[in-house]
């Protein structure tokens, strides 16, 4: 390496209009001998920057071959079967999403609301408190607006149709709660079904290939056991996940469902106290 040095510095002095004779030979060789040294220090730099460039690499080849695996199992497992488990479980996140976005735009602060409608029919403002339930979003102000419309007008103001007037808009609110809620039962049953089918017609397909090639051997029942084995695994797998939103959507619902009985007794009350409710 050495020799090379010297080499470059030669031809280095000669670019610059200098000869070797002219050069130092003392100078010549401390300048190779600094280059070497030069070269030396960021060959080891870059040795000892290897092995972290390596890690960093090697969590990118690991996600890579993760993704891989689980689309050539989608394929092994027989397309048309596990399309239909994919299909199920798009369809059934898309239901999740849309009832999980609908609850938490009805959740409102059920006491700091039923306190500004009472504030309002308290003061005998109650048309405000129709146009300020009206406004806000959710089953507890559906309830409110029902209650004191009733209130409001001149023939249905006694309380007994005031509180019938409530249950009834309680039981309608309940069931916008749980709107789209049996679509999701649907697909968390249909998942591990189409798994199951699966199963059973990649048993089929073994037992077929058993019977045309005449001899019990692993390498005749293996691919369809495989189908088998995988269509179950992802419908299983489908269902679970299905079945953790479809839990956490659940209770939200009764939690609005008791929000409403709170507004319901807080409505009566402040029903009962106005001076427009008939007793």
């Amino acid at each position: 390496m050495k020799k090379y040095f010297a080499i470059v510095a030669m031809v280095a002095a000669c670019t610059f209009g200098m000869t070797p004779s002219v050069m130092a030979q003392d100078e010549a060789e401390a300048a190779v001998e600094q280059v070497v040294d030069s070269a030396e220090a960021v060959i080891d730099s870059v040795e000892a920057a290897a092995p972290a460039v390596e890690e960093t690499v090697a969590p990118v080849e690991e996600e890579e071959g993760l993704h891989k695996t689980l689309k050539t199992k989608f394929i092994e497992g027989s397309a048309g079967f596990m399309s239909l488990v994919a299909i199920a479980l798009v369809l059934g996140l898309a239901f999740c999403i849309e009832r999980i976005i609908y609850l938490t735009l009805a959740q409102v602060n059920t006491r700091k609301f039923m306190a500004t409608i009472a504030e309002k029919v308290k003061a005998g403002k109650i048309q405000e408190g129709i146009d300020f339930a009206a406004g806000t979003r959710g089953p507890v102000a559906q309830l409110a607006k029902k209650a004191l419309q009733n209130l409001n007008s001149e023939d249905q103001n006694d309380i007994a149709t005031i509180e019938r007037t409530i249950n009834i808009e309680a039981e309608v609110q309940g069931a916008y709660l749980e709107e789209n809620c049996s679509w999701i039962t649907l697909f968390i049953a249909m998942a591990p079904s189409l798994g199951f089918l699966g199963t059973v017609i990649g048993m089929v397909q073994a037992f077929d290939d058993i019977e045309r090639a005449g001899d019990i051997s692993p390498t005749v029942v293996a691919g369809g056991m495989k189908v088998a084995l995988i269509t179950t695994i992802f419908g299983i797998v489908v269902a679970l996940i299905l079945q953790v939103f479809y839990n956490y959507i659940l209770s939200r619902v009764e939690a609005l469902n008791s929000n409403m009985e709170e507004a319901a007794m807080s409505l009566l009350d402040t029903c009962v106290k106005s001076p427009k409710c008939k007793k």
